[in-house]
């Protein structure tokens, strides 16, 4: 898993509302342990150079627009090559 990809989604997937239509604004609820290495300088100030996704919990999935979380499908994103996939997010 990486930063710009929310848990859930594998490269080339997207969510989709299929009560609303809803493709580009979700809540998403999750549980991530992280390891992440810190380098800090002198002054205290710091960043992280190295960031591990050591557990991530299955998401729940709310949409943005009309609130529903039994209506989100994982769709392949445009663009991707191949069948579109869908599949249901877990329900809370």
């Amino acid at each position: 898993m990486t930063k710009d990809r929310p848990p859930g989604l594998a490269a080339g997937q997207r969510w989709r509302c299929d009560s609303c239509g809803n493709l580009t604004r979700f809540d998403v609820e999750s549980t991530e342990r992280v390891r992440r290495f810190w380098h800090l300088d002198l002054s205290g100030e710091g960043q992280v150079e190295e960031e591990t996704f050591l557990e991530v919990s299955d998401p729940q999935v709310t949409c943005r627009w009309c609130g529903a979380r039994d209506s989100i499908a994982v769709i392949t994103a445009p663009g991707v090559a191949g069948p579109a996939t869908t599949g249901r997010t877990s329900p809370p």
